[in-house]
């Protein structure tokens, strides 16, 4: 098994108004990828710069932060050529592994648009390196910048940043100091490709909590009737188990719950309910055990919620 840990750098329209952002909100013009094998040893490297085909200028900031001009992708390769071959250099079984959750989701944008096929035909198992970053050193709920977490690790920053290749070979470098299980046990997914029926949707088990991915739904309504979607199993003993607090919503996108396990005590659910193509929806489902505490602290934001929809009613 090897890892691909990439990076992207992309060009979007200069004008809010233009209607190219429509068709492509952000077009790739360079990839970085690092190679790491099973015991996590850097074996290669590929980068690569890509001729435009949306965007004949470069954004301001863009062009200020990554330092690329025009004048420099003149000549190069079209996207499908350089992503032929970059999906050739991955080789056959292999893991991304990018910093944040954005590229993946981007590159897959720029294949269909191109006339390819995205990289799965389901959700996209990856390791988003700055989550298992804020796990093994942080809290686990803060995402800090690259170079942050180089300077934390007190690696030697002797390229410079916002580059692909210089800052996937960076992200590979604190994957390879990442020795905490925990963290390494935390895959991500990119949901670009959703699952298409039941039988093909996300149910996975982490060390303290449980994930579960929709297939898409026409509307909020066909969702949150969903059995699967709002059930609340038990993961660890695999039990329905009897809701204290119904779901309810504060903001109608985040939808909370609490059960009661007898073995395994209370737990917390929570439904965000996210976009996909075609004005559909989708549901990510987590569930995790909390203490009393925390059960009477959502039952709090509960009675707030609905002392805030009866402030609007009359208003």
């Amino acid at each position: 098994m090897n890892y691909i840990v990439l990076d992207l750098e992309w060009n979007q329209a200069s004008d809010a108004g233009d209607d190219r952002s429509k068709m492509l909100t952000f077009e790739i013009i360079e990839i970085g990828a690092v190679k790491l094998n099973s015991r996590m040893e850097i074996t290669d490297t590929f980068h690569e710069l890509i001729q435009p085909q949306v965007y004949d200028e470069m954004h301001k900031i863009t062009e200020k932060l990554i330092h690329i001009h025009m004048t420099e992708l003149e000549g190069c390769r079209k996207f499908e050529e350089v992503m032929k071959d970059f999906l050739a250099w991955c080789g056959g079984e292999f893991v991304f592994g990018t910093w944040g959750s954005l590229d993946l989701m981007v590159l897959q944008r720029n294949m269909v648009f191109f006339g390819m096929n995205p990289l799965g035909e389901g959700p996209l198992k990856f390791y988003d390196i700055q989550k298992l970053f804020s796990i093994a050193y942080e809290d686990g709920k803060s995402r800090k910048s690259l170079e942050y977490a180089v300077d934390f690790l007190k690696f030697a920053k002797d390229i410079p940043f916002h580059r692909a290749i210089s800052d996937a070979y960076y992200t590979a470098r604190v994957l390879q100091l990442i020795k905490d299980p925990v963290a390494l046990q935390r895959f991500s997914y990119d949901t670009f490709s959703l699952p298409k029926n039941h039988k093909s949707e996300i149910h996975v088990v982490f060390d303290n909590y449980a994930k579960y991915i929709s297939r898409p739904f026409q509307d909020k309504e066909a969702l949150l009737a969903d059995r699967e979607v709002i059930s609340t199993r038990c993961y660890l003993c695999h039990r329905n188990l009897r809701r204290k607090i119904k779901w309810f919503t504060p903001n109608g996108k985040h939808y909370y719950s609490v059960s009661y396990c007898d073995k395994h005590g209370f737990m917390k659910g929570k439904i965000r309910i996210k976009k996909a193509d075609g004005d559909m929806v989708y549901a990510i489902k987590t569930t995790k055990f909390v203490s009393e505490n925390e059960a009477l602290q959502i039952q709090m934001k509960k009675e707030k919620a609905k002392e805030m929809r009866r402030l609007h009613r009359q208003k």
